[in-house]
């Protein structure tokens, strides 16, 4: 039995090869069964992110071509193409990946929390649909383990290193309760829908979203409660707002120092937190020089988010150690689940021999045999048979050198070597 973990991902595969092998969540539960019936697999998981697509298999497969060929035909991809941007894990190392990936180790983003959510609901869609067994559920309990211990244990997600979460962690350390402040984002597009979202997170209700097109502003403060206005409705808002975070494409600036003035008279001089984050920049430079004015550029968060990757650099050496350490966990649990499943097979041989040989006996008692004769018979059968194979295979080991399995016998029925130089 092997496991096997093969997939694409951001390293090795563009968006475009990445968004077509990617499984929808409704056809999810459809291709975990298909691929178990068409490959003959054992247990099989499928984690499908914008970032990657892996399946972990556990089956008798001796290569990974099979799989490989599936996930392509049920994608319509050629193999070979697929092949290229690959990459392919076994057993240990199999583990190590996905510690790795639950652990936020292997993300475009290092250390990013989201990719244990992703795992967690591709074990689930996995369990519902019946396609994992004790195998996999112990890989992926062990994971679940490792990635939260990384998580306490290490400062691995505690810095910001995207622009968007830089920005709202400074406004942190101006402000000691952001519930109470009030922002106003101008801009409507990726970078400020990420620093809206990061602002709700973190307590901030009350926000405007400032725009050329009121239309845009609309649809991206409706997702967050917030006001939508038109960039030339910015002087009126910025009275209010406590945290001003610019993003646009514009060419000029849209923030002036003289309508920044005017608004700190009428805040009386109440703090004000403002990012541009814009290339070129929407507020104009000597609004820094204003009292009461802490304005960032995008370099300014550039220098925290670099300070911050190798903060998280650190973390991750150490996040590798106890990735390390759950692999070797998972080594031992996995031999204990075979030990046990030995354990029990011999049990059920010796049950069937003491079965076997205590029906003869009550057989031997009906006939009219004195007991005492039956249960002289019955433990020396029954001692018989129970040792019969294992003295069979010493005898072969013995004679074949094999000094190892003498040594484990040894052990395995407690002889110490008096015992056996009593019956030289």
């Amino acid at each position: 039995m092997g496991l096997l973990a093969l997939g694409i991902n951001h390293k090795t595969a563009p968006v475009e090869v990445r968004e077509q092998v990617a499984f929808a969540p409704e056809d999810m539960p459809m291709a975990l069964q298909k691929v178990c019936a068409d490959l003959q697999l054992d247990e099989v998981a499928i984690v499908s992110t914008c970032n990657r697509t892996e399946l972990y298999c556990v089956s008798e497969l001796k290569g990974s071509r099979a799989v490989l060929e599936w996930l392509g035909d049920h994608h319509g991809l050629s193999h070979d193409e697929l092949e290229k941007c690959s990459y392919v894990h076994w057993d240990e190392e199999a583990m190590r990946h996905i510690m790795r990936v639950a652990a936020g180790l292997d993300s475009m983003v290092l250390g990013e929390p989201q990719i244990l959510g992703q795992i967690k609901s591709a074990y689930a869609v996995a369990n519902e649909a019946n396609t994992v067994g004790r195998y996999l559920t112990r890989l992926f309990h062990d994971t679940f383990a490792v990635a939260k211990q990384v998580r306490t244990e290490t400062s691995i997600g505690q810095n910001p290193v995207s622009v968007a979460y830089a920005a709202v962690s400074l406004a942190q350390r101006i402000f000691a309760d952001l519930s109470k402040t009030e922002a106003l984002l101008i801009g409507a597009g990726r970078t400020i829908d990420l620093v809206a979202r990061h602002l709700k997170q973190n307590g901030v209700q009350k926000m405007v979203v400032a725009n050329r097109t009121l239309e845009r502003a609309k649809e991206l403060a409706d997702n967050f409660g917030a006001k939508a206005v038109l960039l030339s409705e910015i002087p009126e808002q910025l009275e209010s707002a406590d945290i001003v975070i610019a993003s646009t494409a514009s060419q000029l600036p849209i923030l002036g120092k003289g309508a920044v003035e005017r608004a700190l008279k009428k805040r009386r001089h109440r703090p004000m937190y403002m990012v541009d984050i814009a290339v070129p920049r929407d507020i104009e430079p000597e609004v820094g020089k204003l009292s009461d004015v802490y304005l960032y550029s995008v370099d300014d968060l550039e220098q925290v988010i670099d300070e911050n990757l190798r903060s998280r650099q650190t973390a991750a050496e150490e996040a590798q150690e106890l990735v390390d350490l759950g692999v070797i966990s998972m080594l031992r649990s996995l031999r204990a689940l075979d030990a046990v499943a030995t354990l029990k097979a011999y049990r059920e041989k010796a049950e069937q021999i003491r079965d076997n040989e205590l029906d003869r006996a009550l057989k031997q008692l009906d006939n009219g045999q004195s007991p005492e004769q039956v249960m002289t018979y019955f433990a020396k059968a029954l001692t018989n048979k129970l040792i019969h194979s294992p003295s069979v295979q010493l005898k072969r080991a013995s004679a074949e050198g094999r000094r190892e399995v003498m040594d484990w016998a040894k052990e395995l029925f407690e002889l110490s070597n008096q015992d056996i130089d009593r019956n030289s």
